[in-house]
């Protein structure tokens, strides 16, 4: 089989807090500087959705990348896209609003969909600034 890796970009707007309800004020603008800002802050994000697969025989896609930005849109663009990550999205209710946990929350709403498509998840990269960005590859070792 030779394999490939098909990569589709989007890009959302959201706001979250990083914050620690048994941590006081104190200690988590400590560990979390203007992060834990009460008023919340915001972040203009990048989000690579990429698949590795084999070109199909019929049409020489790994996945077509209108499906895969369909899936991307309804699963994870629509739920955050200038939303409160704390406090609007259903998939990280619960979860420290890093941008780690947010790659792999991504990860879990839109791996067995892309699975279903005959393409296979291998990593998100999500970029939060300029000189931040994540990369999770499902808890595997990339290399």
């Amino acid at each position: 089989m030779k394999a490939i890796y098909i990569t589709r970009r989007e890009t959302f707007n959201a706001a979250h807090r990083l914050r620690r309800e048994d941590w006081s004020d104190a200690k988590n603008d400590d560990v979390f500087g203007k992060c834990s800002n009460k008023n919340w802050h915001g972040h203009n994000f990048e989000l690579f959705v990429t698949v590795k697969g084999a070109p199909s025989q019929e049409t020489g896609f790994v996945m077509n990348l209108k499906e895969l930005g369909t899936i991307i849109k309804s699963s994870v663009i629509e739920k955050i896209d200038h939303k409160n990550i704390n406090l609007d999205v259903d998939f990280m209710k619960g979860i420290m609003s890093s941008t780690e946990n947010l790659a792999i929350g991504i990860w879990d709403e839109i791996k067995e969909l892309i699975d279903a498509k005959g393409g296979e998840l291998v990593k998100i990269k999500l970029i939060e600034t300029e000189n931040n960005f994540v990369e999770y590859f499902g808890g595997k070792e990339p290399f």
